[in-house]
C-alpha cells in the first residue's frame, strides 16, 4: 500500500515503523506494577507459600496412590483421608515403639557430647606445632584475647583451641536459633502441621481441579503445553519425593547397623539423625555426620577417622547407586546449582527454605529444560533438512554432469 499525502494514519503504518503507543506504554506499566505487587504479597506470606509447596509436593505422592485405590471403587476423599491418616499412624507407630530406645540414647549422646568436644580440643591442643594447629592459630587470631567481667582487669589470654570453641558454640547456637525459628511457637508448628496434612489429603483427593483453576489464568493457545508442562513437574516431584523417603529409611538403617559394628554410642539416635537429615540433599548428609564423627572422638581419633569414612562410603554409594536407580534420569540436578539454590533459600527463609530448595529447583528447571530439548530437536530437524536438501541439489547435478560428458565424446573421457 502506497500514501500520496503525509497525512496517511499512522496504524496504517508498517508496524516496525509505529513505535511505542500509549496503549501499550500503560498496558507494560500495569504489568510491571502487578509483578511487583504480587512480589511484595508473596513476600509477605512466604511462610505459607512454602507450607503449600510442601502440602502440594506431598499432596502429588498421595494422589497416585488415590489413583490405585480408585481402581477398587474407593471414593477419592476417602482413598487420599485412609492414604494420609494410615502414613501418620505408621510413622507414629514406629516412633511409639522406638521412643525408650531414642530418648535413652539421645540422653546418652547428649551427656556423652561434651566429652566429645573436650577429647576434640585434647587431641587438637597435642598438635599444636603442626599443621592444624596453624590452622586454628589463623583462624581465631583476633578471638584470643578476654575481655574479663571486671573493667579494671586487664584482657586475660585464651588458647586458640578454647577460642574456637567459643566461637563454634556461638555460631551454633546462631545457626539453630536461625534454621528453626519457626519451631519457636508451640502453637504456631501446631497448626502449620494441621494445615500441611489437609491441604495434602484435600490436593491428593482432586488434583484435576486445583490444576484447572491454575490452567484458567493460561491463555487458551498455550494451556495444551503448559499441561504437559504441569504433567512432567508432577512426574519429577513424585519421583523426587519417593526417592527421598526410600533413601531415608536405607540411609538410617544402613547408618545404625554400621555403627553398631564400629561399636559407636548412641548409634540408634545418630541413625535417626542420619535418616531424618537425609531429607535435605547435600547438605543433611553432612550436618549428620558431624556428631557421629564427635562422638566416635569419645573412645579414639581411629574411631572418628572410621566413622568419618563409613558415612563417606554411604554417601558415594547412594550417590552412585541408590539415587540413580531410583530417579532413573528423571531429575539430574547439577551439584552447583543444587548447593547454590540450598543457600539462598536458607539465607532467605531459613530451615524450611533448606527443606524445599531441591524440590522447588527441579520445578523450575523442568519447562527450562522441556525448552532447551525442542529447542535441540529443532536444530536437528533444521540440519536433517539442510543435509537432506544439498544431498538433493547433487542428485540434480549428477545427470546434467553425465549428459555434459555423453556430449563432448570420446575425447571428455
Amino acid at each position: 500500500m502506497t500514501f500520496d499525502d503525509e497525512t496517511a494514519i499512522p496504524d496504517a503504518l508498517p508496524p516496525e515503523r509505529r513505535g511505542w503507543r500509549t496503549a501499550d506504554l500503560t498496558r507494560a506499566a500495569i504489568t510491571i506494577l502487578a509483578v511487583w505487587f504480587g512480589l511484595q504479597l508473596l513476600w509477605s506470606v512466604r511462610s505459607l507459600a512454602i507450607l503449600v509447596f510442601l502440602a502440594t509436593l506431598f499432596g502429588i505422592a498421595v494422589a497416585r496412590g488415590v489413583d490405585y485405590l480408585e481402581r477398587f471403587r474407593i471414593r477419592r476423599g476417602i482413598g487420599s483421608a485412609l492414604i494420609v491418616l494410615g502414613t501418620l499412624g505408621t510413622i507414629g507407630g514406629v516412633l511409639a515403639l522406638t521412643a525408650p530406645t531414642l530418648v535413652e540414647q539421645g540422653r546418652e549422646l547428649q551427656r556423652e557430647f561434651p566429652a566429645a568436644v573436650s577429647k576434640v580440643q585434647t587431641w587438637i591442643d597435642s598438635r599444636q606445632g603442626g599443621l592444624v594447629g596453624s590452622l586454628i592459630s589463623s583462624a581465631t587470631a583476633g578471638d584470643t584475647l578476654a575481655v574479663s567481667a571486671d573493667p579494671t582487669q586487664p584482657p586475660q589470654s585464651v588458647s586458640p583451641t578454647e577460642a574456637l570453641k567459643r566461637r563454634l558454640s556461638d555460631g551454633l547456637g546462631s545457626v539453630s536459633q536461625y534454621l528453626f525459628s519457626f519451631v519457636s511457637n508451640t502453637l504456631a508448628a501446631i497448626t502449620a502441621f494441621v494445615l500441611l496434612v489437609f491441604l495434602s489429603m484435600y490436593i491428593g483427593a482432586e488434583p484435576e481441579v486445583y490444576r484447572g483453576w491454575m490452567l484458567a489464568v493460561i491463555p487458551a493457545a498455550s494451556r495444551a503445553q503448559t499441561r504437559i508442562v504441569f504433567d512432567e513437574i508432577s512426574n519429577v516431584l513424585r519421583k523426587w519425593l519417593v526417592t527421598q523417603l526410600v533413601a531415608m529409611v536405607v540411609i538410617g538403617t544402613v547408618s545404625f547397623i554400621v555403627l553398631m559394628l564400629l561399636g559407636v554410642k548412641a548409634a540408634f539416635a545418630l541413625a535417626f539423625i542420619a535418616g531424618l537429615l537425609e531429607f535435605i540433599p547435600t547438605v543433611g548428609p553432612v550436618l549428620s555426620a558431624i556428631p557421629a564423627v564427635l562422638m566416635g572422638f569419645v573412645d579414639s581419633p581411629e574411631k572418628a577417622l572410621a566413622v568419618a569414612i563409613a558415612y563417606w562410603g554411604i554417601q558415594f554409594m547412594e550417590n552412585n547407586l541408590l539415587i540413580p536407580y531410583l530417579m532413573r534420569g528423571e531429575m539430574d540436578l547439577p551439584p552447583a546449582i543444587t548447593i547454590v539454590a540450598q543457600t539462598l533459600m536458607t539465607l532467605v527463609f531459613g530451615f524450611l527454605g533448606l527443606m524445599v530448595a531441591v524440590p522447588l529447583t527441579a520445578t523450575v528447571l523442568v519447562p527450562l529444560r522441556m525448552i532447551a530439548e525442542r529447542e535441540n530437536l529443532r536444530e536437528r530437524a533444521l540440519v536433517r533438512h539442510n543435509k537432506t536438501q544439498r544431498e538433493l541439489m547433487l542428485a540434480d547435478e549428477q545427470p546434467e554432469q553425465v549428459m555434459t560428458n555423453a556430449n563432448r565424446g570420446p575425447d571428455a573421457l
